[in-house]
């Protein structure tokens, strides 16, 4: 029982920090925002946690002469999932050429990350991570728009976006 209130309090530590991550994608109106950062950070948790569990009473079961059981394959699993939602985000304008949105699809699977991270009891970096993208994310932004304001190329492409 307590396992479970530890992973219960895990997923809600990731789904805390998972919601910090979309606000900063609701506020900018990018989508996979709020809830979407929060159910893959949260379900990235759950996941891993789940998995070590099935490590360790499979291990219980068979003796150490038996099958090995390889953890990584949990963390594997939760990544490539993860990427197929992040490739779903991911917008190719036919017209110009242009792709979109891959910040928004790198910060879902860094919520992955930090809710693998949460679940491998690394408290500290799945905080200072989640604190250090959000800062990315607004300061680079902020960079991108100031360069892509002087920038002829993307002058072009806002041109060729309108049409």
């Amino acid at each position: 029982m307590y396992e479970q209130a530890q992973i219960l309090l895990d997923v809600t530590i990731a789904l805390i920090l998972g919601g910090i991550l979309g606000l900063e994608r609701e506020w900018k109106q990018k989508p996979a925002g709020f809830r979407t950062n929060m159910i893959i950070s949260g379900s990235a948790t759950l996941l891993v946690s789940l998995g070590r569990i099935v490590i360790i009473d499979f291990n219980q079961l068979i003796q150490p002469e038996g099958l090995g059981v390889d953890p990584i394959r949990m963390v594997h699993a939760v990544v490539v999932g993860v990427s197929f939602i992040g490739a779903g985000t991911i917008l190719k304008s036919s017209s110009s050429q242009v792709v979109r949105y891959l910040t928004t699809a790198a910060t879902i699977l860094m919520a992955a990350g930090i809710g693998i991270s949460i679940a491998l009891k690394q408290y500290w970096l799945g905080v200072g991570t989640t604190f250090i993208l959000v800062i990315i994310n607004y300061l680079f932004g902020y960079l991108n728009k100031l360069i892509s304001k002087k920038s002829d190329y993307d002058s072009e492409y806002k041109k060729e976006s309108l049409n």
